[in-house]
């Protein structure tokens, strides 16, 4: 199952438009949610205690753990996601924090180590920006650390059209030259 989470926010985004072919090479069953749709519960003190509690007593069957669990059992993760205020869209940044389950989608060996616990074989982070700065440190670089570091995802890769604001630019011949 290839879990594509479509944080786009725009009805005709180029992002999802670049997504779009990669995701029609795709044979496998493709699972979509939108993070901009969908209601999260507060992070806060009161959440982390549940969730620990939760966790410390092994239930992962409770609806806190469902969107991780998804995330961990997904073949390949495929993210859309525009280049947005040096990051990305903040519901993107909720989903992350709900999937970020210490037990679900990565653990800690007894020498204290992160282990990822995520089956997936490749992460494909798609990202377009109206200009030409968008450096990998934050939106891309963010997502990269976490499916390598924390969820143990040895493939991932950025595929980006970037300039297509610029005067001149013909937005659609770029997305048309990016190759994946």
């Amino acid at each position: 199952m290839i879990l594509f989470i479509n944080a786009c926010v725009r009805h005709n985004s180029r992002t999802r438009k670049l997504a779009d072919r990669i995701l029609a090479s795709e044979t496998d069953e493709i699972v979509e949610i939108r993070p901009g749709e969908m209601t999260f519960p507060e992070v806060n003190e009161d959440f982390l205690i549940r969730r620990d509690q939760l966790k410390d007593q092994e239930n992962y069957d409770d609806p806190i753990f469902e969107m991780g669990k998804q995330f961990a059992t997904a073949d390949k993760i495929i993210i859309a996601a525009p280049y947005w205020d040096l990051s990305f869209p903040a519901s993107l940044k909720q989903y992350i924090e709900q999937i970020n389950l210490n037990g679900v989608t990565f653990e800690y060996t007894p020498e204290g180590q992160l282990h990822g616990l995520c089956k997936a074989s490749e992460l494909i982070y798609v990202t377009t920006a109206g200009g030409d700065f968008c450096p990998d440190d934050f939106g891309f670089g963010y997502i990269e650390a976490l499916a390598r570091n924390y969820y143990g995802i040895p493939n991932v890769k950025k595929v980006i059209a970037s300039g297509l604001d610029l005067e001149g630019a013909d937005p659609d011949a770029i997305l048309d030259e990016v190759e994946f």
